[in-house]
């Protein structure tokens, strides 16, 4: 089963998810969307299967620090322009296991999604 696993090198959930994923002898491709960038479609796809609001970290100190007209009335389009044009502003890590997405590491939601 191919594991592809989003996210951006310097986050420390990304960290614990590899170590997860390494501890538990899974095989699964790194793709960093700050360097790699990542194409609308793709995002399109998770939006789809995920709903915007679930991806879209407001916590994030890239969304914190947009000015207050590029976060007011957000909606599904904006959302998505703003997460193309900043990627760390998506929750992270994504996990992709043959199509199926998680978001975020929780280890039991791991278990359930490698089985």
């Amino acid at each position: 089963m191919p594991i592809t696993i989003y996210g951006i090198k310097t986050c420390d959930t990304m960290k614990k998810a590899w170590t997860w994923l390494d501890g538990h002898g899974q095989k699964y491709r790194f793709h960093d969307y700050r360097a790699e960038g990542l194409d609308e479609k793709t995002l399109r796809g998770w939006v789809k299967k995920l709903d915007w609001e679930k991806l879209l970290n407001k916590a994030s100190t890239t969304f914190r620090e947009l000015p207050d007209a590029d976060k007011a009335g957000l909606d599904e389009a904006r959302a998505v322009t703003l997460m193309l044009r900043h990627p760390t502003m998506i929750k992270r890590p994504v996990l992709d296991i043959d199509g199926k997405l998680t978001v975020g590491f929780k280890p039991d939601i791991y278990e359930q999604a490698v089985e």
